[in-house]
């Protein structure tokens, strides 16, 4: 046994069904397509959500709910991840653009400081906006939250 003689084994590839090559094939004449209509024809395309007639889903259910326009939306960072960075890039002050260096937040990201977790070190962080338990661990350990 070498490279030259590898073959599939028995039964595990099947030849792919040639429809519209002539009577013989068994495929001719309409090619599995049945006779006449809009399937049968070229270039047919169903509407999406189309049920035959019957009443589509997307009209049975109501419509619920409210996306706000205006909601400004954050990427929450815990505090417990920044102390985590803090120790292991040996940092005394967090921004953006280390967040963003250590892969944390994209660049569009607006962000938010959350208070799950304990900060043990003085840091100043930089972010654009806190929650209040995050404030107060912050300064209780006497580190700094500024609002960009």
């Amino acid at each position: 046994m070498d490279l030259s003689n590898l073959k599939p084994a028995e039964g595990s590839v099947k030849n792919r069904k040639r429809i519209g090559r002539g009577q013989g094939s068994g495929h001719g004449g309409t090619s599995t397509r049945g006779h006449k209509g809009a399937k049968s024809r070229s270039g047919y395309k169903s509407k999406s959500g189309f049920e035959g007639g019957q009443m589509p889903i997307y009209r049975r259910l109501p419509k619920f709910g409210f996306k706000n326009p205006n909601r400004t939306e954050y990427r929450g960072i815990n505090l417990d991840t920044i102390q985590h960075l803090a120790e292991s890039k040996n940092i005394d002050t967090i921004t953006v653009e280390i967040l963003i260096e250590n892969r944390l937040v994209n660049k569009s990201d607006l962000i938010k400081v959350m208070g799950r977790g304990e900060l043990k070190s003085k840091l100043e962080i930089n972010a654009h906006a806190y929650t209040s338990t995050a404030l107060k661990a912050i300064e209780a350990v006497g580190g700094v939250a500024n609002i960009i």
